[in-house]
């Protein structure tokens, strides 16, 4: 199972894929058009055409997981498509997951300590 702590990283693959693809076809788009390494322990998530669905892969220490996801009625609020990728939180992922809007949460702003001289 894919745990939510603090310190996760999260990318988001801003162009649809092929949702035939399976782990192995996932795990290799991760590597060479992601440029990323697919077993660092960091969620991949990647969407279909068609708005309601995902896909995502995590190795979780003793093998790769792989969950997919289609809502029953509604979309998925996704970045604009280009190339790259963008890095969600693990909030944001997880409200991305619930086919709610992450877009509209800000992180909370966080104070600095200051040195008094």
């Amino acid at each position: 199972m894919i745990g939510l702590c603090a310190d996760l990283k999260v990318v988001v693959a801003s162009r649809p894929i092929d949702f035939r693809r399976g782990i192995h076809g996932l795990v290799a788009l991760v590597s060479d058009a992601l440029k990323c390494d697919p077993y660092c322990g960091n969620v991949f998530i990647f969407r279909s055409k068609r708005l309601d669905r995902l896909k995502m892969i995590a190795w979780d220490g003793t093998g790769m997981v792989l969950v997919t996801k289609w809502l029953e009625s509604g979309q998925f609020t996704w970045p604009a498509i280009n190339d790259g990728v963008i890095c969600l939180s693990a909030a944001k992922m997880a409200m991305l997951v619930e086919g709610l809007d992450w877009t509209q949460v800000s992180s909370p702003h966080v104070k600095q300590p200051r040195i008094l001289a």
